[in-house]
């Protein structure tokens, strides 16, 4: 039979932390048969379930055609069950009770790539998280409820490759030119975490032997032409396999693990156990086909999806409010994993410059929300900076006062108390205390408030009785959901400096962590505090927040003079970035004088190319114009911000008129061994190329043009931006190069999508133009974000023709793909910000968008946008 649902709740239904039950039946066992064919696919589904508390079976299901469903062997007529969109209700059900259903889907016409869906016209795959399973097959689709399942996936044989979760079982014929395959995971999972995969794909294939001797086969499948693009992403698999069990003591449990490529796909990846599925942008990665940032990337979220597998899969969420629990802590240990592949001062630099440029906006505007939010409509929504990036710093936070020895104390204790278990911050945090002997429990404030604390700190020295003393306040922005915000602990990592010789003092203070270290931390848990340090014989120079030891705004009366020195002298690699970004700040929001940050650049340069030629090129950071204006609440002006940025990087250049060239030139990264280094030196190369161009010298043109035809990607897309932003003579030509080099290269091609949409001088023609091209895809989210992208990197344009280009995606996407809809809508969020009349223009753009928009994603987005 094929029954047709009902509607009974309502779209905008708000779900609340509070109000979490336990699921009245659990799953023992499941059996799934998909059976894939052209027009549709066929589901069967056979349930093995008990009850666990007093309450209905309940199954939760989206877009099923029920044909028939059983309960312990008999067939139930549609007046013993109720059925609406969301799900199937089944009344005076038995404690013990085997469900058996089959429905019938549509694969090949599902646009919003979640459940099972037709990635290509010769691959299906799954995305389940975190609602997706539900779009598959009638289910208890919660996390906190786990399950073994056992999965027949079956088609035609065009598709030779039949994947899903877990150990291959069987293999056959199905008749009719079909054949079938049998995969059982022995690990127990919530429905989040099944996959399947069906496809004509090649596969590269190795293999890894784990701390505990467990042969594991490794496979990573993708076209035939993008597999020599997948050395790197196994390299780091490896790596990852063996940090996990160097640093945490997690060896790996199955004897395969295989990943997917597929370019439709809403996320970067996603940690299914033992088959995990990427975006193509975060598994293929070659020097001559992605840059060096994109292989940094492909290798983060390579071991970002693998550290799923303990923090995640083996121990996983409770409920989807924990959400920050597993991303949280993953980002954490990928972050660190990052640390051990090039500069780690710079990748603390580059987590810190996401962090702020898109957590902190997000923090104080309309989309704020808690790391672990109380409530929401959607909960895709919640796939947030603040969630993954201020989650890690959470974590970050408790591991710097822990220290290296007793965080693994308390990490292991959490292994071993929570395996197989859905779980909670809570139970995070306990575990993490006990383990280390440490009480954490006043942490969870940050889990439980929105907002971005600000750290004010002044200095006091008193030089008859040699001490120096720092007085600590925070506070926190008014919240009008959240009235009871609390102090939070923030460790402040810091240390002292002789202003005069530059040494690093010793710090003796009884308020410290430790007595008597150079680098010291002190727990700040109050409104107000003050230490003292003694036998300080001079007026000293702190730097604070070492290594951004908490996610808050730090204001410290540093005066430019001051943070000259941290630069030339600054021990710490980030606090070195730091101190520029701060005298950045001021000359560009507070209109000081650029001199001092000029010349400290100059006199700092070339022992830090030096040192380390990655952090060399990061202290030519200036910040962009989007971060510049989310530090803007009222009257914001982007032509104004464009203006002040410009001028100053044109001073920049003039500054280094007479070496810029020589250090280009100078720079060779051939004769680099070391990966991190030879990046750092393409990077460096690329920057001094850029202010060569800007200093109005015509022969940088002509050294783009030789480095783009002799360079690899990083190299060759650097020359590329200068000739096309900087509209050189040979700007159509390369264009034309590139576009036939790489126009069967999808992720090279983004790139060419986006330097033109990210042109300083583009327009609605040029954005009109790129959306128009036979090769731009509203299906494939990476083209979206490529031309999207790149014109949110001008916020001039962002906020004038690129309104009705945001609005205009989101209004069709609504229908075809809303999470990317909502994401995509999530740029004009801070529009309350602009000056008049711009800012009722924009409002009135979103006001208009309103009655026009359905899907449960948008319209949360849009309705808190609009909420200020």
């Amino acid at each position: 039979m094929n029954i047709a649902a009902n509607p009974a709740i309502e779209a905008d239904q708000t779900i609340y932390l509070k109000d979490y039950q336990k699921p009245s039946y659990i799953v023992d066992s499941v059996e799934l048969n998909i059976q894939v064919y052209a027009d549709h696919t066929l589901v069967s589904a056979t349930l093995v379930m008990q009850r666990q508390t007093e309450g209905e079976l309940v199954l939760l299901g989206r877009d099923l055609e029920l044909q028939s469903i059983h309960v312990n062997g008999k067939p139930l007529s549609e007046s013993e069950y109720k059925l609406d969109t969301e799900q199937l209700v089944i009344g005076n059900a038995p404690d013990q009770a085997t469900i058996e259903t089959v429905v019938r889907i549509h694969p090949e016409s599902n646009t919003q790539l979640e459940g099972l869906y037709q990635a290509s016209s010769d691959l299906f795959v799954t995305q389940n998280e975190p609602e997706g399973f539900r779009k598959i097959t009638f289910y208890p689709d919660r996390p906190d409820v786990l399950s073994v399942f056992t999965t027949r996936v079956e088609a035609d044989k065009k598709f030779p490759v039949l994947l899903a979760n877990g150990n291959l079982i069987e293999t056959g014929e199905a008749g009719e030119g079909r054949h079938y395959a049998i995969w059982q995971d022995p690990t127990k999972k919530p429905s989040y975490l099944f996959a399947c995969v069906i496809g004509d794909l090649a596969v590269m294939k190795d293999r890894y032997t784990t701390s505990e001797g467990r042969d594991v086969a490794l496979e990573i499948y993708a076209e035939e032409k993008d597999i020599p693009k997948c050395k790197i992403a196994m390299e780091a698999l490896k790596h990852s396999m063996r940090w996990d069990e160097e640093h945490y003591g997690r060896p790996y449990d199955l004897d395969n693990y295989m990943i997917v490529a597929t370019s439709a796909f809403n996320m970067g990846a996603m940690e299914n156990k033992g088959l995990n599925i990427f975006n193509t942008s975060c598994v293929l990665a070659d020097e001559e086909f992605t840059t060096d940032a994109a292989i940094m990337r492909v290798q983060s979220v390579i071991a970002h999806e693998y550290f799923h597998n303990w923090t995640g899969n083996r121990i996983t969420c409770r409920d989807w409010f924990q959400l920050c629990l597993k991303e949280g802590l993953t980002v954490f240990r990928d972050q660190s994993f990052s640390e051990d592949l090039q500069s780690a001062a710079v990748q603390r630099i580059d987590d810190v410059a996401v962090l702020k440029a898109h957590q902190f906006p997000e923090d104080s505007g309309p989309l704020s929300h808690p790391p672990r939010p109380d409530h929401f409509v959607e909960i895709n929504n919640f796939y947030t900076a603040t969630v993954y990036e201020k989650g890690a710093e959470i974590n970050r936070m408790m591991a710097t006062l822990l220290g290296k020895a007793k965080f693994r104390m308390g990490t292991d204790e959490y292994f071993r108390r929570h395996d197989g278990e859905a779980v909670t911050v809570e139970d995070w945090v306990a575990a993490l205390s006990a383990g280390s002997g440490v009480d954490l429990s006043s942490f969870l404030i940050w889990y439980n408030q929105p907002g971005t604390p600000k750290l004010e700190v002044h200095g006091e020295y008193d030089a008859e009785a040699q001490t120096y003393c720092l007085n600590f306040k925070q506070s926190l922005k008014a919240h009008p959901k959240y009235p009871n915000l609390q102090a939070v602990p923030i460790p402040v990592a810091l240390a002292l400096f002789d202003a005069e010789s530059g040494e690093q003092l010793t710090l003796n203070s009884a308020a410290l962590f430790e007595n008597g270290v150079k680098d010291g931390v002190y727990l700040f848990d109050q409104e107000q505090a003050r230490i003292e340090f003694t036998g300080v014989k001079a007026k000293p120079v702190v730097s604070l927040l070492r290594n951004f030891s908490a996610p808050v705004n730090l204001e410290f009366n540093y005066s430019d003079k001051e943070l000259a020195f941290l630069l030339q002298y600054e021990t710490n690699g980030f606090n070195r970035w730091q101190a520029t970004q701060t005298l950045l700040e001021r000359i560009l929001l507070n209109d000081q004088p650029a001199d001092i940050y000029v010349q400290a650049m100059l006199n700092t340069l070339p022992g830090v190319i030096e040192q380390d030629p990655l952090l060399a090129s990061r202290l030519f950071d200036v910040p962009t114009e989007g971060y510049l204006g989310s530090r803007i609440d009222v009257d914001y002006r982007p032509s104004k911000i464009q203006e002040k940025r410009n001028a100053l990087l044109n001073k920049l250049a003039r500054a280094f008129a007479d070496t810029a060239k020589e250090i280009y030139l100078s720079l060779d990264p051939d004769r680099q061994s070391d990966f991190s280094q030879a990046m750092g030196t393409r990077a460096l190369r690329n920057i001094m190329l850029t202010m060569i161009a800007r200093q109005g010298d015509d022969s940088a043109f002509d050294l783009a043009y030789e480095q783009y035809h002799t360079g690899n990607m990083s190299e060759r897309l650097g020359a590329l931006k200068v000739l096309v932003w900087n509209d050189a003579p040979q700007t159509q030509e390369v264009l034309a190069d590139f576009y036939s080099r790489f126009e069967d290269e999808a992720l090279s091609l983004d790139q060419w999508f986006m330097v033109q949409a990210a042109h300083p001088q583009a327009t609605a023609e040029t954005i009109a133009y790129l959306t128009q091209h036979p090769d731009y895809d509203l299906a494939v989210p990476n083209r979206i974000r490529a031309v999207s992208g790149g014109l949110n990197a001008n916020p001039v344009n962002t906020w004038g023709f690129g309104v009705q280009h945001y609005i205009t995606l989101a209004k069709y996407l609504d229908e075809k793909n809303p999470i990317v809809g909502s994401r995509l809508l999530q740029v004009l969020s801070r529009w309350y910000t602009l000056a008049e009349p711009q800012r009722s223009e924009v409002k009135a753009q979103l006001e208009a968008l309103k009655p026009l928009v359905k899907s449960k994603n948008v319209c949360e987005t849009l309705n808190s946008m609009l909420s200020v």
